[in-house]
């Protein structure tokens, strides 16, 4: 008589599905991204965000030494400067006082190497126009003359003492651009987490309102269309020729596809980021009743370790390292 396969056997109790569980989720696994703004002298609530503030300097220091003891395994900052702070350049992303680079070098101070701290490297946040570039007489990002920038903030932030930068804007060429210039000052210890697939996506939205965005229209000409998927792996492999350390799929819950297509062909480690409205879907179901909280978070970030994601950038990632312990 042939054997019952009972697959059930193998789910008859919690203890059970812990022992033959195919994927885990670790405190380690999980960057806090982090927003910290000029001229507050209270944390500031961010409303299409739950939770989720932009933080004066002495909030964040507060908030990521709760992280680090949480046990997460790295911050990303954010700076969101005054509105009069904003030009044409993004001046304010490579200036000594600029508000992000005054943020790296006090939780630098801080945390020492007691976390991976890291930054955006892009300039939307400083620009008066909202792009993550020079914009050239037609309104069009150049992607050359933002090169010079990036690189200039890359410098400004590895000085600040930054582990790793992250250069969101979706140039080409800016991952080789800030490589090389990093080698030349002495930086050579300075990573890069390449924002490799950077999709542009209806789900930013509250991400906007966290930075104080000034961006009129879209960022369509340089980041790229959800329909495509082989696109994403090109981007990918020039990141990886260029020298990128780890790449990131962005967003990344509407992406599960191409953080698994990424995770096959990288050598290095993959990340992607649960993004602004990933994470305001969830809170603002779960705050109607209509779904379980603390187990869709886990969950959603449990799919993303699934799909071949080995970091996860998540506005939980304090609670969750807390839960998981």
């Amino acid at each position: 008589m042939a054997p019952v396969i009972r697959p059930r056997r193998l789910r008859t109790s919690a203890a059970m599905r812990r022992l033959v569980a195919e994927t885990t989720l670790a405190p380690r696994q999980l960057v806090l991204p982090m927003f910290v703004a000029d001229g507050l002298d209270e944390p500031r609530e961010i409303s299409s965000m739950p939770g989720v503030v932009q933080h004066t300097f002495d909030s964040l220091r507060k908030a990521a030494e709760e992280a680090v003891r949480a046990g997460v395994g790295g911050l990303m900052l954010f700076g969101v400067p005054a509105t009069a702070d904003k030009d044409a350049t993004g001046s304010g992303a490579d200036a000594d006082d600029g508000v992000l680079n005054r943020a790296l070098r006090i939780l630098s101070d801080d945390l020492g190497d007691d976390t991976v701290l890291m930054a955006d490297t892009c300039l939307d946040e400083f620009t008066d126009h909202g792009h993550c570039g020079v914009v050239d007489a037609r309104g069009r990002v150049d992607n050359d003359a933002t090169l010079e920038r990036y690189v200039s903030m890359s410098l400004a932030q590895a000085r600040s003492g930054a582990h790793l930068l992250g250069p969101s804007g979706m140039m080409d060429g800016q991952v080789g651009a800030i490589r090389a210039a990093l080698d030349d000052a002495g930086f050579a210890d300075t990573g890069i987490l390449a924002y490799a697939a950077k999709y542009a996506s209806a789900f930013y939205g509250p991400f906007r309102e966290a930075v104080g965005s000034s961006l009129q229209g879209d960022r369509r000409t340089y980041q790229q269309d959800s329909a495509n998927r082989i696109e994403a792996l090109r981007e990918v492999r020039l990141d990886l020729d260029e020298g990128a350390d780890i790449v990131m799929v962005k967003p990344a819950m509407s992406y599960l596809d191409i953080v698994r297509d990424v995770a096959e062909i990288a050598d290095v480690p993959v990340a992607a980021y649960q993004i602004s409205g990933e994470y305001s879907m969830i809170t603002a179901a779960a705050e109607r009743g209509w779904i379980d909280r603390d187990a869709a978070i886990l969950e959603s970030l449990t799919s993303i370790r699934r799909a071949g994601a080995s970091i996860i950038l998540t506005y939980w990632a304090a609670e969750v390292a807390a839960r998981l312990g």
